[in-house]
């Protein structure tokens, strides 16, 4: 080949859905779509086995109830929950004042309000699941670098493969910077906590027992959860095992994260307090700066952005992955629905024709996630800001509103529904149904 001679571009390839970013919210809705015969890509930046993969860290993450029924539905959550830890009850406090709730799962006539995983386990699980996809496009690792959108579809192009990747639909998972958000001319609204999240493994002298600690700090919310196994060293000297969401101001992050591991147990102790016992060992510490991030919009023609493409959410209260799951089950079941009225009204083999971007199917995503998407944001915002909030009175008030609601079963029944969220309609997989392909869709 002469030096002026490039090399041809190679044969697009052709799918009817590209899932740009693997992460928890991507890999869960390629999952989902498995099933549809859909002509599925995925690409992701981090490779499988990569332990540097940014959503498949030793974060915790609080998994809903809905959140479990998705992961029965998609047959994960037997891989899943061995390694989690239930929440059977709630402690919520204001440090340093006399405010405090307590929510008992029994009481409410549930087993447990949810689970906790780190996200290292659900991510193995989603990594074994993907593999197992027959007829996946899967590129990973493989960086998205450019998204062109047409009429009929996206291009989307990567690194290291010069064969583009032409869908009727892209879906942007890529996370609160996503790409292909900024291609499609998506806006979104950021706000700056001036936060910083120091996520541990620690270990205590006191068995967890299924109990999840929320205290709210003048630097921010402080939540102690339980955790499945040990922590810290590795080996079990009894006790229990937590992880640690320790919520400072983003000024003071450096000094927490500088800290010896006796300084930083130390401070947790005086911090958190004696509830679960002296604090014996902590593993290593990672910093996440806190923001909110909210697209006006989250369809544009042939574009769908799902979890924090959409909504990046602080994490008190841990609704920030179930929301995303809950964009990812919503779309699937659109998408499964519309193949099986396409296939019933065409002959066999009309598959191919089917057009996942159809502008009707992106309308009906809109408008079945609004509700969801606003209450949850404005629910865990609030919850920030009115624990934040340091003028006369509001700490007196926020103090009493705490001890009436935990004097009131009917508040407390009505927050232990929050894990299936607003929307009118709960998703199919979220209900622990499989999605209907081929049949009435119903």
């Amino acid at each position: 080949m002469s030096a002026s001679t490039t090399p041809a571009a190679a044969p697009a390839v052709e799918v009817d859905v590209a899932i740009v970013g693997g992460g928890l919210v991507g890999a869960s809705l390629a999952a989902a779509l498995a099933p549809t015969g859909l002509r599925l890509a995925l690409i992701e930046g981090a490779a499988a086995d990569d332990a540097r993969q940014p959503s498949f860290d030793d974060r915790t993450t609080a998994l809903g109830n809905g959140t479990r029924r998705i992961f029965e539905a998609l047959g994960l959550w037997s891989d899943i929950a061995p390694q989690t830890a239930a929440i059977r009850r709630i402690h919520v406090s204001d440090a340093g004042r006399f405010g405090f709730a307590r929510l008992e799962a029994a009481e409410l006539g549930l087993d447990a309000f949810g689970f906790v995983a780190t996200n290292r386990t659900l991510g193995a699980a989603l990594r074994a699941r993907l593999a197992s996809i027959p007829g996946l496009h899967l590129r990973m690792p493989a960086r998205c670098t450019a998204a062109q959108l047409h009429a009929d579809h996206v291009e989307l192009h990567t690194d290291g493969d010069t064969a583009p990747i032409r869908a009727r639909l892209a879906v942007a998972a890529d996370g609160a910077k996503s790409l292909l958000r900024a291609a499609a001319g998506l806006e979104a609204a950021t706000e700056d906590y001036g936060q910083v999240a120091v996520v541990a493994h620690a270990a205590a002298t006191r068995p967890a027992e299924g109990t999840a600690y929320e205290r709210f700090t003048p630097q921010g919310p402080f939540a102690v959860l339980p955790l499945a196994g040990v922590a810290g060293d590795g080996r079990d000297h009894g006790g229990g095992a937590y992880g640690v969401v320790w919520t400072v101001a983003s000024a003071d992050a450096d000094r927490v994260l500088a800290m010896s591991d006796d300084e930083y147990l130390a401070a947790l102790q005086q911090a958190f307090g004696w509830r679960a016992g002296r604090f014996t060992r902590v593993g290593a510490r990672q910093a996440y700066p806190l923001k909110l991030v909210r697209a006006d919009r989250v369809t544009a023609p042939r574009v769908v952005l799902v979890g924090n493409a959409a909504q990046g959410l602080h994490p008190v209260a841990g609704q920030g992955f179930n929301l995303g799951l809950r964009d990812a089950a919503t779309l699937a079941e659109l998408l499964a629905d519309a193949v099986s009225a396409s296939t019933r009204a065409a002959p066999a083999g009309a598959l191919s024709a089917f057009d996942a971007g159809a502008p009707a199917l992106l309308e009906a995503y809109a408008a079945g996630r609004e509700r969801d998407r606003d209450g949850i944001t404005r629910f865990t915002d609030g919850l920030v800001k009115v624990f934040g909030d340091s003028r006369p009175g509001v700490p007196l008030a926020r103090d009493i509103g705490l001890l009436l609601f935990d004097l009131s079963p009917s508040a407390k029944q009505a927050m232990s529904r929050l894990s299936w969220g607003f929307a009118a309609r709960t998703p199919r997989l979220a209900r622990g149904l499989a999605l209907a392909v081929g049949g009435d869709g119903a």
